[in-house]
């Protein structure tokens, strides 16, 4: 079973609206909630509309192209 499964509905939440902020990084996803960026992957896959989490891959993939220190 993963983490994300774990996590309260207050917390995956909190997450998803890490995961969505331009200026946070999965590093700091994982030092607070103990998940890797694929766990984030999968769980905002599970929690978001399709049409919003390919939007939402598409702003991350390439806001990290422009910056290292970003998703």
């Amino acid at each position: 079973m993963s983490k994300a499964r774990d996590l309260s509905p207050a917390d995956i939440s909190a997450v998803i609206e890490m995961a969505l902020s331009d200026h946070m990084p999965f590093s700091t996803i994982e030092m607070e909630y103990g998940l890797a960026e694929k766990e984030v992957q999968a769980l905002m896959r599970r929690e978001l509309k399709p049409s919003s989490y390919r939007t939402w891959r598409k702003r991350v993939h390439a806001f990290g192209t422009r910056r290292e220190i970003y998703k």
